[in-house]
């Protein structure tokens, strides 16, 4: 029950067009299925086996988000078992969502990564790029922009983050403003159980939630 009074103290301070994803990496169905039951009906996924395993293990209807980064040779696996790609940060890893999903029928929604803290050891595309390369998703016919999120540099002070949350909705902003067709800047998802208040004062209306709902992750 401490997961379900978790997540029902953060529901009720958030605004009602705050969107929480519950970042459920290593956690049991049982635990996804408290949060789900507390009103977080989006769950987050980094790995795409973890997914598989767990959307078939989960017995409550739920929205299933990869967060994570997504390789090429699973994405067919990962559309499988989720419903959003939330993590797409490469032209090629939207090709082959758009290939497979030409051959399933399906056109699949997406969000863009920014990786908003210029680091090499993270994936997604830099503020200055995203906007070439979110036309060239663009002319995909199986997938819909709907967004973009980022992950950005993680610090003990939230404050530190605000100028990668600013930097992220400005990027949006752009975007949005560009008007290409099969593009809807309507999601903007950033923040984290740390950062999450900043995010929204920056204009997050989406924010992924771990540790706050679920407590430490299991080693």
């Amino acid at each position: 029950m401490k997961i379900l009074q978790a997540a029902q103290a953060v529901l009720a301070e958030l605004p009602d067009h705050i969107t929480v994803v519950a970042a459920a990496k290593r956690r049991t169905p049982e635990e996804i299925e408290e949060v789900i039951q507390a009103g977080i009906v989006h769950i987050g996924q980094n790995y795409v086996q973890e997914a598989q395993a767990l959307r078939s293990a989960v017995n409550v209807e739920a929205t299933w988000r990869m967060i994570g980064h997504l390789q090429r040779n699973k994405v067919r696996r990962a559309m499988e078992s989720c419903d959003w790609i939330d993590s797409i940060d490469s032209v090629r890893v939207a090709q082959m969502v758009d290939d497979v999903a030409a051959e399933t029928g399906r056109v699949m929604p997406v969000l863009v990564e920014i990786n908003s803290g210029r680091e090499p050891n993270k994936t997604g595309f830099l503020p200055e790029e995203v906007g070439e390369r979110v036309r060239e998703i663009a002319e995909f016919e199986h997938l819909r922009i709907h967004g973009i999120m980022t992950m950005g540099p993680r610090f003990g002070n939230p404050e530190d983050s605000r100028p990668y949350f600013i930097e992220t909705r400005k990027a949006f902003e752009r975007l949005a403003a560009m008007r290409v067709g099969n593009v809807e800047m309507k999601i903007l998802s950033m923040g984290m159980s740390n950062s999450y208040p900043i995010a929204i004062e920056e204009g997050a209306n989406m924010i992924r939630l771990g540790t706050i709902l679920f407590g430490s992750r299991p080693a």
